[in-house]
């Protein structure tokens, strides 16, 4: 069977439902990287933090408490790539022994549905896993490179190169921090895709709840509110 003709077994609902979730996925993906300016998100917020810092370094002797931070920040990053690979195992190991989760499927949604449909319900969330893993990886490197520029901006504040060195380590930094925010958007939408399994409606509600999770922490929260307001200064 062609992957045509198991596509051709999904109802018109589940289709609507699925490009609902890749298509949520996407805009609100962009849309926290490209806000406008009268609100932006969360991280387009912390990536003005990020750039303080990088100027912080160029001053701050020993840079010790930098290099902690940002081995920190790799950790996070290896903890939920590694946190990927064992889920996609999951998936693929439910994969082989479907039979036992027809079953159970089945219990909740009380429909005769062939094995296939199941599997293809699986591979969208592996393919999530799958994307968040790479992104994992890759905020992983960039922060490793972070790491090497951070190490080559002079120790001397006069140095020409001290300031522009460190401009270059901090979008480095950024370009890290929203990978690493792309694949934790990525696991969130797999937890929704698994809902699929219950049917295409709890799919597209699980949608609507992802978005409206991602949307409120990027644009309503309090953190958001304190990172925005101004620090008060003694006088």
């Amino acid at each position: 069977m062609s992957l045509l003709d198991r596509l051709s077994l999904l109802s018109v609902l589940d289709l609507v439902a699925v490009a609902f979730l890749l298509g949520g996925w996407a805009v609100i993906g962009w849309w926290i990287e490209h806000p406008g300016t009268r609100r932006p998100s969360v991280t387009v917020v912390m990536a003005e933090y990020r750039r303080a810092w990088m100027r912080e370094l160029v001053t701050r002797q020993p840079r010790i408490f930098d290099a902690t931070i940002l081995g920190s920040l790799r950790q996070s990053t290896s903890f939920f790539a590694s946190t990927c690979v064992i889920a996609i195992g999951g998936v693929l190991a439910l994969l082989r022994n479907s039979e036992q989760l027809t079953g159970l499927a089945e219990d909740f949604t009380a429909q005769d549905v062939p094995d296939v449909i199941w599997e293809i319900k699986l591979l969208l969330v592996a393919l999530f896993l799958t994307n968040g893993f790479l992104k994992f990886v890759w905020a992983n490197r960039l922060f490793g490179y972070c790491a090497v520029v951070m190490a080559a901006v002079p120790n001397e504040i006069d140095d020409p190169l001290a300031y522009p060195r460190a401009a270059q380590a901090a979008e480095l930094n950024i370009r890290a921090a929203w990978n690493f925010n792309r694949g934790l958007r990525a696991m969130y939408f797999a937890l929704g895709a698994l809902t699929w399994l219950l049917g295409a409606v709890p799919l597209m509600i699980a949608t609507g709840v992802v978005l409206w999770l991602l949307w409120s922490r990027e644009f309503a929260s309090k953190p958001r509110d304190i990172l925005k307001e101004p620090p008060h200064t003694a006088t």
